[in-house]
């Protein structure tokens, strides 16, 4: 089993599409969201995804396909 920590940025429609549910039924990757913000047509999420390092991977190159901006991170910052 493999963590990385991201930052996932969606625009316009991607808000209102289940994206987290998508990605974990596809990948067989799991979520730990750790912080949110969500506006109209915009939003983003911290979250630590755990899995099989090569379907985390396939699981980043297809976010990054349907729009999402994704950012690895090193740290979760909380505050």
């Amino acid at each position: 089993m493999a963590q990385l920590r991201v930052k996932l940025v969606y625009l316009d429609d991607l808000v209102k599409r289940p994206v987290i549910f998508e990605l974990a039924k596809g990948f067989d990757v799991s979520a730990n969201i750790r912080r949110a913000s969500v506006e109209d047509g915009r939003g983003w999420i911290v979250c630590e995804l755990d899995g099989d390092a090569t379907q985390l991977e396939s699981a980043l190159n297809w976010l990054t396909e349907i729009g999402v901006v994704v950012e690895r991170l090193q740290d979760v910052v909380e505050s």
